[in-house]
């Protein structure tokens, strides 16, 4: 028995052993026969001899993994975006100088680097985005990005020029196509007159490569992979797709780079919101479907790389903010202990005469939960002077709103001064459904550096709030069960306001995320009254947001860089 089990066993490992030698001969007979390193690392904007020092640590470390090409992210030595970067008059040059110096450093393995590259011909725009070939101590040629986008958060052709170059190498008997970032986006083919996908075809490439700094925001994983299985459809050929990870400013980026067979099965993928060196061989890997995207999981791990990129490339080592005893203020509080330690992180608690109970217990016990610094200071006294110097002037008017704001002014000033003593950095605690009614005070609650959760609807920041709690309660459970209240005046609640944040949330989304307009809102069923409230206070308040600090882009269309509305204008539609 024991030697029949021997022999089945033998047969089978003979017929599987043969079946793997024909799929690995299918891909060898592609000319598939590479083991490529994928360099998804973190620079930072502007940080010449910091990138150079990752991307050489990056290259050494992959060749001593055993790669036989190494691609790094788009415009790795200079970070992206560079922005207006590129008008300083010798930057460029620098980025240049760089990628020479990283070309030097190189041996038999080539590598793939992003740059920002002069346009010597004096024609159209002044640079190019490009890729360097770098190989054996030098810069072998050079790849330059066709396709520039001008939506969004996108403004390229303020800087590129298109370019014209050949799309491809040979190495190891392959010929091996190259491509930046949007050139593989045929979905937004209808925007350029070019398609280098084509050409890239028509070359009869064997692999394809693309560098990206592709931002992150929900649900751009799937679009992202539906593009590059797109490609990798019409061109049936491998694909290593190699994007850029974590915060410059605004943006997110994700990393998640990938390797696809040439049937569009992804078969490699490097992890999300984290750096990654890794070597992966192109006939090997089980295809694989990548896992169900958890939404909440995405945007705790996206706000706390954002926040934590942006002290620390910013040259912070703390924070400081706000303790309402409100969800806004928590769920900011319990995100910066994540960033950057509990013990880098302030909260202060500023009550006032109509501030309630709770909400002071609350402040003191989720700071007691989280382990942070903690102190309290009242505003009365600053309150009550600014209402005895106003009074005279004031005279014979009813309080209102003006009064409300004082007190969020006052928290503004102590906060301001706490930051200014201790070099931390303020942050900022409203949301997206606050910012875009202007339920906010400028100069108030709206001080700071950064707003971590400004693209974060009101109804999301109770669903996250819940999530980061379903391990250990951090947030306490009254905070965020009680109703949401600015508490400027006795017993204010939102709703006295605002509609429900359901409804108020479902309206915002339809008129900012997806342009409708108030036809397309009512035919939705919305209420007309409460939907031309809602769009007039959105188009009333975009002078709060041009004044309001950046905050970190989680959706496809945030306040800040990427939408651009004038702030005095009478269309309403």
């Amino acid at each position: 028995m024991q030697e029949s089990m021997t022999y089945q066993a033998s047969e089978w490992l003979f017929a599987n052993h043969l079946t793997y030698l024909k799929y690995d001969e299918r891909f060898y007979q592609q000319g598939n026969k590479m083991k490529i390193g994928i360099a998804q690392i973190n620079t930072t904007v502007g940080d010449l001899s910091g990138n150079l020092k990752i991307a050489l640590e990056s290259y050494h470390s992959l060749v001593g993994k055993g790669a036989e090409l190494i691609v790094f992210p788009e415009l790795t030595l200079c970070g992206y975006p560079p922005r207006d970067l590129l008008l300083r008059k010798y930057f460029v040059q620098e980025c240049t100088n760089s990628l020479i110096e990283f070309a030097a450093a190189t041996g038999s393995c080539p590598a793939l680097v992003g740059y920002p590259e002069i346009n010597h011909s004096q024609k159209g725009k002044p640079f190019f985005n490009s890729a360097g070939l770098c190989w054996n101590g030098e810069v072998k040629q050079v790849f330059r990005k066709r396709l520039l986008p001008t939506y969004d958060v996108f403004d390229e052709d303020r800087y590129f020029e298109c370019g014209a170059s050949k799309l491809y190498f040979s190495h190891l008997d392959q010929k091996i196509g190259v491509s930046i970032c949007e050139d593989l986006w045929d979905s937004h083919a209808k925007l350029y007159s070019q398609d280098p996908v084509k050409e890239l075809l028509d070359n009869k490439i064997d692999l394809v490569i693309n560098l990206s700094a592709s931002p992150w925001h929900l649900d751009k994983k799937q679009t992202r992979i539906s593009t590059l299985k797109d490609a990798v459809g019409r061109l049936n050929c491998p694909l290593v797709y190699a994007n850029s990870v974590g915060g410059n400013d605004e943006l997110i980026f994700d990393g998640s780079s990938l390797v696809l067979n040439p049937k569009g099965e992804i078969i490699h993928s490097c992890s999300k919101f984290r750096t990654s060196c890794e070597v992966f061989d192109l006939n090997m890997g089980s295809p694989s479907q990548p896992l169900p995207q958890d939404d909440l999981e995405s945007i705790e791990e996206a706000l706390v790389l954002g926040l934590h990129d942006y002290v620390r490339k910013s040259g912070f080592t703390q924070c400081l903010l706000g303790l309402s005893g409100g969800i806004d203020s928590a769920l900011t509080a319990a995100l910066a202990v994540k960033a950057v330690g509990r013990k880098n992180v302030i909260g202060i608690s500023m009550p006032s005469a109509i501030s309630s109970d709770h909400s002071v217990s609350d402040a003191k016990e989720l700071a007691e939960n989280l382990g942070i610094e903690y102190h309290s200071l009242s505003i009365q006294n600053i309150v009550d002077s600014i209402d005895s110097k106003l009074a005279p002037l004031f005279a014979g008017l009813q309080p209102d709103v003006t009064e409300e704001n004082i007190q969020a002014r006052a928290r503004g000033l102590l906060l301001m001064a706490v930051s200014n003593k201790f070099g931390s950095l303020l942050l900022t605690t409203g949301n997206k459904s606050e910012l875009a009614v202007g339920y906010c005070t400028l100069y108030g609650d709206m001080c700071g550096g950064l707003s971590v959760i400004s693209d974060l609807p009101k109804t999301k920041v109770f669903e996250l709030a819940r999530h980061i709690n379903m391990k250990k309660e951090l947030i306490p459970v009254h905070t965020i069960e009680k109703p949401p209240s600015a508490e400027l005046r006795p017993d204010q609640k939102d709703t006295d306001s605002l509609p429900d944040y359901e409804v108020l949330d479902a309206i915002l989304h339809g008129y900012i995320e997806k342009g409708m307009s108030i036809k397309c809102l009512l035919g939705e069923g919305f209420e007309e009254e409460t939907v031309r409230k809602i769009i007039s206070l959105v188009d009333r308040n975009e002078y709060k947001r041009k004044q309001a600090a950046p905050g970190l882009k989680i959706t496809p269309l945030a306040f800040g860089m990427g939408r651009r509305i004038p702030i005095v204008q009478k269309y309403l539609n």
